[in-house]
């Protein structure tokens, strides 16, 4: 990601209000260029070369069997320690995106990845020189005032990618948040980070967005490794209305190219947004779970340092290195519940996602009707996911999560017996699979807690 901080939503009018804005390290140009509707710039014709292909399961963090948890804006230079980055992987995070001031220094960025190779974490380095490739430059071999040729952006991205030798360093931070013009010039750096290094991860992240064109146009340019994106939906007024139909739009365009979708989550409050509770912390984990999120990130973990002038209240860690309530809140959720929960749905493929008893239906949801696996859902408001598994299998998976984050709920699944031979609920304790009696099933959840079962099938 960039020097951002804060994220997110687009505002009622106007730009979207995200971390680029808030932390101010791209150009007001390209955000300009970003303007509701992401009106396709200039040069979007197909990236000049063939992309060429990686098998996923090369690729660290996609292909692992892990679930990856991911924070960004880590412990700043000084407080890069091996206490510190003990702390990080105590709570569950499984890697870190570099920021806080590490990206200035390519000897800090190392000393940080000894840090964190240490802990057990893996890294996405955001680079300066990478950085300035993708946002200073266009990569163009006919040449013109702020271009790179291949040969040159090359010889740059492979100095990049040499200079990190640590075990730890799994990929590169390519842009945060890029706007349609720079697809191309990203098509370029992608690829030749996969012809030096095919088992780097070429990392970007996308503006939140209520626009399919946007996150379309995106994949079919740059052809990226994986869908990741940003909206954080904890508003001082309520919650952010277009939060499920930007994951509708996310979730639809990861199946059709079959790429995994990867989010951030809102740690913190900041300019519109407010502080949120550990259930918030919770809800927000499992509605991206739900619509078949593969990785989950965090914004922040490290608060950001007043003198950035963007107001943000505390993270999980204070500016001065405090644990607050929300790491204690996090690393409940990533140990007990996200990292088992998160390894049994990473391998399936999200078949469908509803939503039952939410009324009014929010924008970009699909409401919830019968069918052979469910019969009815009786009770309080509750998002479905449903996933099955990549080869012929008949047996589902169905995640039930509470739609409130500020109340528990309880519902009664009833499945349909013709096709459902049996129910088992997922003990994340044990790793396993408890049989569940009948074919109703009775779900009590606490604010934004979710269940998952195993639905046997007949053949």
């Amino acid at each position: 990601m960039q020097e951002h901080p804060a994220h997110s939503r687009p505002a009622r009018a106007g730009l979207p209000v995200n971390r680029r804005t808030l932390l101010g390290t791209a150009g007001a140009a390209a955000l300009s260029a970003a303007a509701p509707g992401f009106a396709s710039a200039k040069g979007q014709a197909a990236a000049p070369r063939p992309a060429i292909s990686v098998d996923p399961s090369r690729l660290p963090l996609i292909g692992d069997a892990e679930f990856p948890i991911g924070l960004w804006w880590p412990p700043p230079p000084f407080q890069t320690t091996q206490e510190r980055y003990q702390e990080i992987a105590d709570a569950g995070f499984t890697f870190i995106i570099t920021g806080n001031y590490l990206f200035a220094d390519a000897h800090i960025q190392r000393y940080a990845m000894q840090m964190a190779e240490a802990a057990g974490i893996k890294v996405v380095a955001d680079d300066d020189t990478m950085r300035w490739i993708t946002h200073e430059f266009e990569v163009d071999d006919d040449g013109g005032q702020f271009t790179l040729t291949s040969a040159e952006a090359r010889s740059k991205i492979s100095a990049v990618l040499n200079q990190y030798g640590s075990s730890s360093f799994v990929g590169i931070d390519h842009y945060d948040e890029p706007a349609p013009d720079k697809f191309v010039t990203l098509a370029q750096t992608v690829q030749i980070n996969r012809e030096l290094s095919p088992e780097t991860l070429p990392y970007i992240n996308l503006f939140p967005t209520t626009d399919p064109a946007y996150v379309r146009q995106f994949v079919d340019v740059v052809k990226p490794s994986l869908i990741s994106f940003d909206r954080y939906p904890l508003l001082l007024d309520g919650d952010d209305a277009d939060f499920f139909l930007n994951w509708k739009i996310i979730r639809d365009e990861g199946l059709r190219a079959d790429l995994p979708t990867w989010c951030f989550i809102q740690t913190l409050a900041y300019s519109g947004h407010r502080e949120p509770t550990a259930a918030e912390l919770l809800w927000q984990v499992n509605m991206s779970l739900a619509y078949g999120a593969k990785g989950i990130q965090y914004f922040t973990y490290w608060t950001p340092d007043p003198a950035r002038g963007e107001g943000f209240g505390p993270a999980l860690i204070t500016t001065d290195g405090q644990r607050t309530e929300r790491y204690d809140a996090s690393k409940n959720i990533n140990l007990s519940w996200l990292s088992p929960v998160g390894r049994q749905l990473k391998p399936l493929v999200s078949e469908s996602v509803t939503h039952a008893n939410d009324a009014p239906l929010p924008a970009g949801a699909s409401e919830f009707t019968p069918d052979d696996h469910i019969r009815s859902v009786d009770g309080g408001a509750v998002v479905l996911g449903m996933f099955r598994t990549r080869e012929e299998s008949n047996d589902r998976w169905l995640l039930v999560a509470n739609r409130d984050h500020s109340q528990p709920t309880s519902v009664r699944l009833r499945t349909d017996p013709r096709s459902v031979t049996d129910v088992s609920r997922f003990d994340p304790a044990t790793e396993s699979y408890v049989p569940e009696p009948g074919a109703r099933v009775t779900v009590d959840l606490e604010a934004g807690a979710a269940a998952l079962f195993r639905l046997g099938r007949r053949a």
